[in-house]
């Protein structure tokens, strides 16, 4: 067999069956207004590979949040599906709350999916010393709840921080009072609830931040309480990693 260098053209059968080719990835969106930084999942300029995205029309960060994402099944499964017939090879959402809906859109489209960053935390916890434990930092700590946890495989005792008593992350995400958003108090707020973290909890060996807006703070987060920190990036690179590895032929 005459091998094809790796620089060189490429002959033979080109298959197709899809609309869109070379972005494997489909991210399901909620409808929001707020700035997405960059970091921010819903941010393209934040993946180093091509992604797709899609709306899903009324799905809120309010009602997915605190109403438990109420109705809204239907439409998630109707986005997951577009997007694999746009192209898609793998889900995922940006809110770490749709892992309520983790078994029904992988059931529903029949590729792999991965609706939450929470999906980090078990095999985070193999990784950790003995004695020690993952912590996480959510953007609503009363609105997670056992259903939220064990839909993905997370210990219900798992400590919890939530940044509701912010000044700024929880009230322009979810609450939506405003589109415009000061960094460095949204920064503040998801650091502070960390901080708040491992002060209640000093076992904590790593923390895995649950809201899909809190990667811009990951690198902060670290400094602050000099832990391993996981959240939607780290997670989805390494489900990306899956889907086109790295070929070294």
């Amino acid at each position: 067999m005459t091998a094809i260098p790796a620089n060189g053209p490429r002959r033979g059968i080109a298959r197709g069956g899809k609309a869109l080719y070379g972005a494997p990835l489909g991210i399901l969106m909620l409808e929001a207004r707020f700035p997405r930084i960059h970091g921010d999942m819903g941010n393209g300029t934040t993946w180093p590979f091509p992604v797709l995205y899609r709306l899903v029309r009324g799905a809120s960060p309010e009602r997915v949040v605190l109403e438990g994402a109420r109705g809204l099944l239907d439409a998630f499964l109707e986005g997951a599906s577009d997007l694999v017939t746009q192209g898609a090879e793998a889900i995922t959402t940006n809110c770490g709350f749709l892992s309520l809906f983790q078994r029904e859109i992988a059931a529903h489209v029949g590729v792999p999916v991965a609706t939450s960053s929470l999906m980090q935390v078990p095999w985070v916890q193999a990784m950790l010393p003995p004695g020690r434990r993952v912590g996480l930092v959510t953007v609503s700590g009363s609105s997670l709840t056992p259903r939220h946890l064990e839909a993905v495989g997370v210990p219900p005792d798992i400590p919890v921080e939530g940044t509701e008593s912010g000044r700024e992350f929880f009230r322009v995400l979810i609450r939506a009072e405003k589109e415009e958003m000061d960094i460095d108090l949204a920064e503040r707020d998801v650091v502070e609830a960390a901080e708040r973290l491992v002060a209640r909890h000093p076992e904590v060996g790593a923390i895995v931040l649950e809201c899909t807006n809190m990667p811009p703070y990951a690198a902060a987060v670290q400094r602050a309480t000099g832990r391993p920190v996981f959240d939607i990036y780290s997670m989805i690179t390494y489900f990306h990693a899956g889907l086109r590895p790295r070929d070294f032929a």
